[in-house]
């Protein structure tokens, strides 16, 4: 299954350089707006099937251009809310870079407990668990691969984007994840490939996923020009001139 990780566009704590958490009433700006739109005609030409969001307004704004376009009802799941950030929320990013725990938050991730807030290793624990449950439901559902959007928050994101990339969580603010950008995680039986990290504007139309191969006449299926899915013999890694050709054709 692949899930397509959706960042919600840029918000009024995102420009006022604030930690929103789970503030309530933080909508999007024009310009995240604007992001939305752009989002939903980017992926709108897509086979997704389903559409999962964090319950908080920012994220409810980004997908609903996406959702009309494609005459789905989103639905949202508690597990890919924002952290609870407890004491810091509504504080400026400024004033919490003196605190001692913003190192944590940097350097050990994994060991960082917000203040009356939850721990980043739980955020990771609920986001991970909330992502291959969905993947797991709408694949029994339909009986075939499925393609969707789970959009919720930055650190969410990074949080399950560790996890597929077999990333210790304290390196987790090693990853990049800008407002209203992609990143698509496949879900195979041995292992999860992240396909694309961070991406705000690249061509997506090879993630509709393609027909069944006819079979070789060894029994076989036949192989695509672009050759074998990437990672398939002892986990080899498709090369950088071959990738995206390779990406395209396994999804």
């Amino acid at each position: 299954m692949t899930v397509i990780l959706l960042r919600h566009g840029v918000s009024t704590s995102n420009t006022a350089r604030t930690l929103a958490g789970r503030s309530a009433g933080v909508d999007l700006t024009e310009h995240g707006d604007t992001q939305a739109r752009a989002v939903a005609e980017r992926l709108a030409a897509l086979p997704i099937e389903h559409i999962v969001h964090s319950p908080l307004l920012r994220c409810q704004r980004t997908v609903a251009p996406l959702a009309e376009k494609l005459g789905l009802e989103p639905e949202y799941d508690d597990r890919l809310i924002e952290v609870d950030y407890g004491d810091w929320t509504g504080k400026a990013i400024a004033d919490l870079l003196t605190e001692p725990l913003w190192k944590v938050v940097q350097r050990h991730a994994s060991g960082a407990v917000f203040p009356s807030g939850e721990g980043l290793a739980q955020v990771q624990i609920r986001a991970v668990a909330a992502v291959r449950e969905h993947d797991r439901r709408f694949a029994e559902k339909a009986g075939h691969d499925v393609l969707w959007v789970a959009c919720t928050h930055g650190d969410v994101i990074k949080s399950v984007l560790a996890d597929a990339l077999g990333l210790h969580l304290d390196g987790f603010q090693r990853i990049v994840v800008e407002p209203a950008s992609l990143s698509i995680v496949r879900y195979t039986p041995t292992a999860p490939y992240v396909v694309r990290l961070n991406d705000t504007g690249a061509d997506l139309s090879g993630l509709a996923i393609k027909p069944q191969q006819p079979a070789s006449a060894s029994g076989s299926p036949a192989e695509t020009e672009a050759g074998p899915v990437p990672g398939g013999e002892l986990g080899g890694t498709p090369s950088a001139d071959n990738g995206n050709a390779e990406l395209r054709d396994s999804l």
